[in-house]
Parts: C-alpha cells; sequence; structure tokens
C-alpha cells in the first residue's frame, strides 16, 4: 500500500509520501536512542508538564485533526473530534496518575527477613525505544494510549503507522514536539510495513506493541521472539452481544445499534455477534433492525451522518465477500447487504440471520457494519456460543438476573465483560484480549507497567 491520504468518501488520492530510506531511519534510531539517555532520568513532575502540555494542544486542535482524520479514514467527523477530546483525556490522566503507578513496592517485612535482607524494593525502569505498529482505524487514540504510558515511565517511541493515514501520523510527532518534548522522545516513520521487521531486530529497538489485523500480530511476534524482546498485542475481534430474557429491550437494542456502526463498524471492540434468548428474539430483532435501518449514511464530514464510507475499497470488498458467503448458504438478510449508488466506499448496515457454523462470518472478523444475529435457547447455549469463535477481545451481557451475570463473567473467554452496557475503554481500566487476540495489556497501571523493567534491589542485612 502507498503511504497516502486517499479520501475513502470518493477516493480522491490527495496527499502522497515518500518512505523513509535506510539512512534515515538509521538517524532516527540513533536519535531515539540518544533521547532515551536523557528522558529515562527526567523526573516524573517533568514529564506530566510536557504530556500535560500536549493534551493541551490537543484539545486546541480537536477541530483541525479531526476533519483530518475523517478525510483520511472515514470515520464521521463528530467521532473524529470525541476521539481526539478522549486522547487528551488519556494523556492528563496518565500525567496525573504515573508517578503513584510506578512508584517503588515494598514486599512483606516478614518476607523481606526470611531472605536474609534489610530492605527489599520492587522497582520499575524503563525499557528504551519502543516499536509501535498501529492500525488506521482509531488513528489518534491507538497512538496515544501507547504513547502517553509510555512516554511517561521513561521511555521513547518510534511510531510506525497505517499507510493510509499518513497526515494524523506526522500530526502526532509534531503535536509531542509543540509540547516540548526533546527530540527524539517521539518520532513517526513514514515507512511500509517491510521496513518493521529491520528495525525491530535492531538492538536499540527494546520492545514492540502493535494492535491490527492477526496475520500483522503473527508477523512481528514472530521476529520479537526470534529477538526474545516484549511485546503487546491487541489484535481481532468478534465480540458477542448477549440478551437474555430479563434485560431492557429498548435500551439492549438501541445501544446494539451504535455498538455495532461506531467507526463506521470497523472497531476491534465492536460487537459483531448479536445472542438472543428465544423469548425476547422477535422483539429485539424487531427493534435492532429498525434501528440499523434509520441510520443515515453519507458524507462523513456531515454533522448529521451516522454511518461513513469504510476506509478502503479493499475492506469493503473484503467485508461484501463474508456477507456474500453467507446470503449463498442461507443466512436471512433483515437489512442492508448492499452498497450504496455513487462513489466512495460505503456499505449499507446490514443484519443477517440463520447464520451457521459453516459461514466464513461465523468464525471471521467483520471489520464494517454488519451483524450477525442468533436465536439460543437457554444460558447454557449462549455461553457456548458467545465463546465459539478464536477471537477473545470484549464481551457484553445484558441481564438483570445477577447468577446469569456471575455465569457470564465467570465463563466467557474475553478480555473484558460489560453487562448492560456497550464495551468502551477508559484510561483507568485495562484493555486487552485472550485467544487470538492478542495477549498484553493497555492503559490503567497494567498497560504503563508492560514496558517496563521490573527490577528487585535487594539490601543485605
Amino acid at each position: 500500500m502507498p503511504i497516502a491520504t486517499v479520501n475513502p468518501a470518493n477516493g480522491e488520492t490527495l496527499k502522497t509520501y515518500d518512505a523513509l530510506g535506510a539512512e534515515e531511519i538509521e538517524r532516527r534510531l540513533a536519535t531515539a536512542e540518544a533521547a532515551f539517555r536523557t528522558q529515562r532520568s527526567t523526573s516524573f513532575a517533568e514529564r506530566a508538564r510536557l504530556l500535560h502540555k500536549a493534551a493541551d494542544l490537543l484539545e486546541e486542535d480537536q477541530q483541525e485533526i479531526g476533519r483530518v482524520m475523517t478525510t483520511e479514514m472515514g470515520k464521521p467527523v463528530k467521532q473524529a473530534r470525541a476521539e481526539a477530546a478522549k486522547c487528551a483525556k488519556a494523556m492528563h490522566w496518565y500525567a496525573d496518575h504515573a508517578e503513584a503507578l510506578l512508584a517503588d513496592e515494598e514486599p512483606a517485612e516478614s518476607d523481606v527477613k526470611d531472605s536474609g535482607a534489610s530492605r527489599v524494593l520492587v522497582r520499575y525502569r524503563p525499557l528504551g525505544p519502543v516499536l509501535a505498529v498501529m492500525p488506521w482505524n482509531f488513528p489518534l487514540w491507538q497512538v496515544i494510549r501507547f504513547a502517553a504510558p509510555a512516554l511517561m515511565a521513561g521511555n521513547v517511541g518510534l511510531l510506525k503507522h497505517a499507510s493510509n493515514v499518513p497526515q494524523t501520523a506526522l500530526y502526532l510527532e509534531d503535536l509531542f514536539r509543540r509540547a516540548g518534548f526533546p527530540e527524539g522522545c517521539f518520532q513517526t516513520l513514514l515507512i511500509g510495513s517491510g521496513a518493521v521487521e529491520s528495525i525491530l531486530r535492531d538492538p536499540r529497538v527494546k520492545a514492540a506493541t502493535l494492535t491490527g489485523s492477526e496475520p500483522a500480530g503473527r508477523a512481528v511476534a514472530s521476529v520479537a521472539g526470534d529477538e526474545v524482546k516484549k511485546t503487546v498485542l491487541e489484535l481481532g475481534g468478534s465480540d458477542p452481544y448477549v440478551v437474555m430474557p430479563s434485560a431492557d429491550l429498548d435500551r439492549a437494542a438501541k445501544t446494539a445499534v451504535t455498538a455495532r456502526v461506531q467507526n463506521n463498524g470497523q472497531s476491534c471492540i465492536a460487537a459483531k455477534r448479536f445472542i438472543v434468548h428465544t423469548d425476547v428474539f422477535d422483539a429485539f430483532a424487531e427493534r435492532f433492525t429498525a434501528g440499523m435501518k434509520a441510520l443515515k449514511v453519507g458524507d462523513p464530514l456531515d454533522e448529521d451522518t451516522d454511518v461513513g464510507p469504510l476506509s478502503t475499497e479493499q475492506g469493503r470488498g473484503d467485508l461484501e465477500e463474508l456477507v456474500d458467503d453467507a446470503v449463498e448458504a442461507g443466512a436471512t438478510v433483515l437489512c442492508g447487504a448492499e452498497r450504496p449508488d455513487g462513489p466512495g466506499w460505503y456499505y449499507a448496515p446490514t443484519i443477517l440471520a440463520d447464520v451457521t457454523p459453516e459461514m466464513r462470518i461465523h468464525q471471521e472478523e467483520a471489520f464494517g457494519p454488519v451483524a450477525t444475529l442468533y436465536r439460543v435457547a437457554d444460558l447454557d447455549e449462549a455461553v457456548a456460543l458467545a465463546n465459539d469463535t478464536p477471537f477473545g477481545l470484549s464481551s457484553n451481557v445484558w441481564t438483570r438476573d445477577g447468577a446469569e451475570v456471575d455465569r457470564f463473567v465467570r465463563d466467557l473467554e474475553a478480555g473484558g465483560v460489560f453487562v448492560n452496557g456497550m464495551t468502551a475503554s477508559h484510561p483507568a481500566f485495562p484493555f486487552g484480549g485472550v485467544k487470538r487476540s492478542g495477549y498484553g495489556r493497555e492503559l490503567s497501571g497494567h498497560g504503563i507497567r508492560e514496558f517496563c523493567n521490573i527490577t528487585t534491589v535487594w539490601h543485605g542485612a
């Protein structure tokens, strides 16, 4: 894929960029290494001052960077502005909390004495330059949820962003520069995917984090494993959205629409498989279908648009293949399953019922505004179907029965269980998945410690 801004609303190429050459990549790696030698020794107060400044600048830039994101990858502009605001909030949060999250820990006095020591500390120290390979779907948020904790821990960042959001990628480098971070603390590398391996193998790069597809995660994890370097992976998802008889159906159906089509349906944590108890199936399906049909699909720069185009023509084609495969195998179309007339990579909000295990969409992630709807007879069947996926990112359950909640929390194979609400991320709560959705955690104290050297400091008696 060329490094270029191509407006998905009309297919027009707006800007193209040359990839960095080997000489410039080397210069930037050297700059990152030099920056880390200084950054690791700065105080939390100084790091927090700079990160607060960056957050303030981002808040001021919401309108401008929101339009840039929308033009590059197609999300409705009101959602783009909200993404920028969320990033600023996370930056302020880490600036305020990082020092406490990384404070020295002292083991129990009895254990210290038992070890023969006079004192023992557990200290969190930064690792060094961290390579971040990031996707286009949340082009600010995916980066900030890595960068804010990494910089506050004393690390430095190297960003390889998706090739279709180069302007957003360059904005991020400029944001940290304007905030006053020293040269080399955060750099954007305009490179193709083929250059990632050599950078990851460079001994100056100490770790990597990737958000993206399962194949991309496998590739980065394989190289990092060969080099014995730490990685955090957040990969695909096919999150279940379970509705039981005691649920508030009006709320569940209304939230289901937002949960499926947020970010034009291009979100790893979007609800994708809607698993509904037979007692309320018809009532939920009617409400859900009406809500999806009522959505306004159109120009993402229009403030009234609910669903914009998919980010790439290839992405729409991949989604259509999954839908066509399911329909040919007997799935029932409750709405959508078609591309609107006109330019741009749009796809109508779609619901498929009567989905069966032999259909590709049952096991593969549908990255677009397409929902699959399942009928189940009881709690056991709901849990089994929810877990019948190679992914395990998050999950949603709608019930007012406490025993059912306990069962879902115990048995769902996912990194999160959201009860009577929609999956969302927050800087204070850990985020990540299991199975083929990846490993490690972002956000919260768990996220900031992922790229730290957890050091035992032992003092003799």
